[in-house]
């Protein structure tokens, strides 16, 4: 996503160990064309229906099974491709004119028809509205959008942007009924009316309901009557209760790695399976440029030089990440291996103690890691005191943890106040473009000071202008490489996705790609 202006509602969706995979999920299955509802739990939160405002996982699982875009993700894709859209293109040279053109017949849920009117109403209504905690930070380069006739939408863009389909196709690009829906200010009533293949029928506090949407016309082929989604708010072990007792078909988001484990071994063990996907999801340390010892770029080296990321996964996430040496994770085009190269993967105090000792420093190094409990996943806190056992163990820091709740986290990081804190980053769309222009673009989410005029001023711009994006794998190189020289972040590692299920449900592999979204509609149940 474009430079947005906070960090996004985005837990860790941890993977499962390749030792714990089982075979659900990669049958196909005639059995799934039974028609069964599908009841389905999750420890996070949908805290929005209206697309105008919902900028989180569960919020935006709700919008990309309720809602249409023009465009949409293939399964295991990452080429966007028309779905309320007969067709979508850069009608110009410079990448600044899309036009598409909408498939006939379209509907909304209610059965009113869908036009381009409703297209260019939800545009900009999302940026007129520019909810704090919605998607409208990902369209800065969005000028105007017009509606000529009842079938064209054109969107003219203040600067070229190549990976604007793929910003289309996210959550972000949900078309709303102009009808049901303010122009001025957010749905409050729980009630959503969009083109998908699902209707929103209830929204609760503890769960929503939804039923196919008989009037929709895509590409998705629903093979379930509906699905249930239940909310644990973050009770992880509720979760895992009601999977092991019948209560729920699915767990999605929120188990832990050793709650994946006690499933594995648990009496009922073959009537729970376990579905690995892919996961663009990332963590990583963020470094206060400003700070007067995380600013130290000795001190950032030093950290970089001693940190264990195969420990860190062996020992707090189980099997259930990958380590990940640089901003661009693996799976995406774009991705090196900058911190590897520049750093190595086994720790170095003899290293480390050079980088200090070049900013003169010479006794140990008192710093405070900050941590958030639970919001970039529940293993955060566990890991960030073993970072800081890993610092200490050098002989070189003097190291200690402090954790915060996330709504003051968030405050105090934006005010400058932590040195070292860490950040956990789902991507709105599977693009190096998503890892980079946030982070280091003009207006970045980080709130850590730091700024490079080749980044802004250079990279970013050529690489979002690239039509051809394997054409921008030198620019993203070198920017990688500019990154793991001047340290404003450290990355941790990359999640695998997971989903667990009981026996005789199917499709979960087609929900757990690096597209991040999660498609209700391959779900199956015997």
């Amino acid at each position: 996503m474009n430079m947005r202006n906070q960090w996004p509602v985005l837990p860790v969706v941890a993977g499962l160990a390749s030792g714990l995979l089982t075979g659900c999920g990669s049958e196909s299955g005639d059995s799934g064309g039974t028609g069964s509802s599908v009841v389905m739990g999750m420890s996070d939160d949908v805290l929005a229906t209206d697309p105008a405002s919902g900028y989180d996982p569960g919020s935006w699982l709700l919008f990309n099974n309720v809602f249409q875009s023009l465009l949409s993700f293939p399964n295991g894709g990452t080429e966007p491709e028309p779905e309320a859209a007969k067709s979508c293109d850069f009608t110009d040279t410079s990448t600044k004119v899309y036009t598409c053109t909408l498939k006939d017949g379209l509907k909304f849920s209610n059965g009113d028809s869908l036009t381009s009117e409703d297209v260019k109403f939800s545009f900009d209504r999302m940026l007129k509205i520019n909810d704090a905690a919605g998607p409208a930070i990902m369209f800065p380069m969005l000028d105007k959008v017009e509606a000529p006739d009842e079938k064209t939408v054109v969107f003219r863009l203040k600067v070229p942007d190549a990976t604007f389909p793929s910003k289309v196709a996210s959550g972000a690009g949900s078309i709303v009924d102009h009808t049901q829906y303010d122009a001025d200010g957010l749905r409050k009533d729980g009630k959503a009316v969009g083109s998908g293949p699902y209707k929103l029928d209830s929204f609760g506090d503890d769960k929503a309901v939804f039923s196919v949407n008989e009037n929709y016309k895509g590409n998705a082929d629903v093979k379930n009557s509906g699905v249930t989604l239940k909310f644990f708010h973050g009770d992880q072990s509720a979760l895992k209760k009601a999977l092991l007792g019948d209560k729920i078909d699915i767990a999605y988001r929120g188990l832990s790695a050793g709650d994946i484990a006690d499933i594995q071994n648990a009496d009922n063990n073959s009537k729970v399976e376990v579905v690995e996907g892919s996961s663009a999801e990332v963590q990583h340390l963020v470094f206060n440029m400003d700070d007067p010892v995380a600013g130290k770029l000795g001190v950032r080296k030093a950290i970089a030089y001693l940190i264990d990321r195969d420990a860190l996964i062996k020992d707090v996430y189980q099997g259930t990440a990958t380590p990940l040496y640089s901003i661009i994770p693996a799976g995406i085009a774009g991705h090196n291996t900058a911190f590897f190269d520049t750093y190595g993967s086994s720790p170095s105090p003899a290293k480390a103690a050079a980088a200090l000792k070049s900013e003169g420093i010479t006794g140990k190094v008192k710093l405070t890691l900050w941590s958030t409990p639970s919001r970039y996943g529940p293993a955060t806190d566990q890991e960030l005191k073993a970072i800081a056992k890993q610092l200490n163990a050098s002989g070189l820091f003097d190291a200690d943890v402090k954790s915060v709740a996330f709504d003051q986290y968030e405050k105090d990081v934006a005010k400058g106040k932590y040195g070292v804190y860490v950040k956990g980053w789902v991507p709105d769309y599977p693009d190096a473009d998503n890892f980079t222009s946030p982070f280091f673009g003009q207006g970045n989410v980080l709130s850590n000071n730091y700024s490079n005029s080749t980044i802004t001023g250079t990279l970013i711009p050529r690489t979002a202008a690239e039509s051809d994006r394997a054409a921008t794998d030198n620019d993203y190189d070198r920017l990688q490489d500019i990154v793991a020289d001047q340290l404003p972040v450290l990355p941790v590692w990359q999640a695998k996705q997971y989903a667990v299920t009981r026996e005789g449900v199917y499709g979960l592999e087609y929900c757990l790609d690096a597209s991040t979204v999660f498609r209700f509609w391959e779900l199956s149940k015997d």
